[in-house]
């Protein structure tokens, strides 16, 4: 059995940065137990599953472009949102399968999820915006960060506030350290040249550090307007590879925008029989 794979890199301005994601479109879903290893041999922050076939909780899907049932894996486990994936995953069928189209949607586990692209080749991502409340800094993920926040906020992500962009330059957390959260961590200041900075860190789902973090924007947008003002920002994400992402904040959803850039085209190789074997022994 053959299943395509391609990697693309989102959020990237030049070869070799921003957060490459897997995507691998395929004709019926395999089992879960199928995915999560195909994740886990990518080695990459996230793979991309898509399908044309819609589910039925999916309800009549947009009428004006195409759509697929989009699903999400890190190394370790299925996610119920991602934004550099879907970035990629846009790229994929915008390029490959409907180049006549502006725009595609996706059917996820955070509901339906569009991306636009523009005249000049950036993809531009409808999130929901996920909103924090103000909490007391965690002296666990403190230590863990080796530095000492001035603000904390919970939600999807747990959110740390710096204050300046040298201090989330040069965090180099203890991984070990880390207390157990429901997805991650984020460390954010304000930026020299752009609004805000950040880093994402999830060792519990087997990403110790994020390239780029779409989704986590959904959550920094509201974060920053409020202390910022304005609802139109500049980002930058920190990591080795580092990314640039614009960030706006639309009521109740966040539009997260950037260029994404192809690396590879290849074919997984299935051995006969092994989806099978995988469906019978329940690792599905």
């Amino acid at each position: 059995m053959e299943v395509l794979l391609h990697q693309i890199d989102a959020f990237a301005e030049a070869p070799f940065t921003g957060n490459p994601a897997a995507v691998m479109p395929l004709t019926a879903w395999l089992p879960d137990g199928v995915l999560l290893r195909l994740a886990e041999e990518n080695n990459l922050s996230e793979t991309a599953f898509l399908t044309s076939a819609l589910p039925a909780a999916a309800g009549a899907p947009p009428a004006d472009r195409p759509a697929f049932h989009l699903r999400w894996f890190t190394p370790a486990a299925e996610v119920a949102l991602c934004g550099h994936a879907t970035l990629a995953a846009a790229a994929q069928v915008l390029e490959d399968l409907h180049p006549g189209a502006d725009g595609v949607s996706f059917w996820t586990r955070s509901g339906w999820l569009h991306v636009e692209r523009t005249d000049d080749d950036e993809y531009v991502l409808d999130l929901p915006a996920q909103r924090s409340v103000a909490v007391p800094v965690d002296p666990a993920l403190a230590a863990a960060l080796r530095a000492e926040p001035v603000a904390a906020f919970s939600g999807p992500d747990e959110v740390l506030v710096f204050g300046s962009e040298a201090e989330i330059r040069s965090l180099r957390p203890d991984f070990g350290a880390f207390p157990a959260v429901p997805r991650g961590v984020v460390a954010t200041a304000p930026g020299d040249s752009v609004e805000f900075v950040s880093r994402m860190f999830a060792p519990g789902i087997g990403v110790p550090e994020d390239p780029v973090t779409g989704s986590a924007h959904a959550q920094l947008a509201p974060i920053w307007a409020e202390r910022l003002g304005g609802t139109a920002f500049r980002a930058r994400q920190l990591s080795r590879r580092g990314g640039a992402l614009r960030v706006e904040l639309a009521g109740e959803r966040v539009l997260v925008a950037g260029r994404c850039r192809r690396y590879l085209d290849g074919v997984v190789q299935l051995p006969d029989g092994y989806v099978t074997a995988v469906e019978g022994d329940g690792a599905g």
